[in-house]
């Protein structure tokens, strides 16, 4: 192969710096604040020059962090603290496909009928030896043997909508918890469907969702630099592909406590 017929296969990327996201408004902003997310979460949009093939998902995405628009725009949290753009020279990426076939809420209903919420979805409390102020959502999230974490199925859990309220429910560095479930179902629903795009099929008249998600890291010559140096299951970096549009959205969130929190 030609040296010029090589370069026809590299995805090239242009920054979408106007694109602006439904959980920026004034409700959501203040409980991600809750939360202690705001300050460490952001979503960028980015858009790409071919046609995108799910077999082809490493190069897409060993592409984006060489290009040098999503070097010089991708934001990160420093180890400051602070915002800043990329600018590594990523050597590795790992990419993991994210199923994302949800088009309702009712992924959600089993945990109102085993004790974890009430009708009211106010959210049980619970004793925990490590944990001062521990409910049952949270216990369900997080501990593998507890009575309840079968109750949503490992299929389920590995979808994106359930990875976004897990995100949500466990926050940041100084989450203040919610008493009631709502906010963080209504607040991954309205992240869920903003990022995603759909169609519907002239026959069935069904919606799909057409988009793909890709849990992302990546590598320099010192190792791990994307989402952050450090891992933690609530940083992360998910980056949706709608193969039509030809846009990617990048969901990002360092885990942390916001800098306004830190002492001077």
């Amino acid at each position: 192969m030609a040296a010029g017929d090589s370069l026809e296969h590299i995805f090239a990327f242009n920054f979408l710096s106007c694109k602006t996201f439904a959980f920026q408004d004034r409700n959501t902003t203040e409980l991600l604040m809750k939360w202690s997310m705001l300050g460490r979460i952001t979503a960028q949009a980015f858009n790409f020059d071919q046609p995108f093939h799910l077999y082809k998902k490493h190069e897409f995405v060993s592409d984006f962090f060489k290009d040098p628009c999503v070097v010089s725009n991708l934001k990160v949290i420093g180890a400051t603290g602070l915002w800043e753009p990329l600018e590594r020279k990523i050597t590795n990426v790992t990419v993991e496909m994210v199923p994302c076939t949800k088009i309702s809420m009712d992924m959600f209903d089993p945990l109102y009928s085993c004790g974890i919420l009430s009708p009211t979805g106010h959210i049980t409390k619970c004793f925990h030896e490590h944990y001062a102020d521990f409910d049952e959502l949270r216990k369900m999230l997080m501990i593998e043997d507890s009575e309840n974490y079968e109750i949503i199925s490992q299929e389920d859990r590995q979808e994106f909508l359930f990875r976004l309220f897990k995100h949500l429910c466990l926050g940041g560095g100084l989450c203040q918890y919610e008493e009631v479930v709502t906010p963080c179902i209504e607040t991954a629903r309205l992240i869920y469907k903003d990022m995603l795009s759909v169609q519907k099929d002239p026959e069935t008249k069904e919606i799909k969702i057409v988009s793909t998600v890709l849990k992302v890291t990546a590598y320099d010559d010192s190792g791990l630099c994307y989402p952050s140096e450090k891992d933690d299951e609530q940083t992360f970096a998910y980056l949706i592909v709608d193969p039509y549009k030809r846009n990617v959205y990048v969901l990002y969130h360092s885990y942390g406590v916001p800098m306004e929190c830190l002492p001077h």
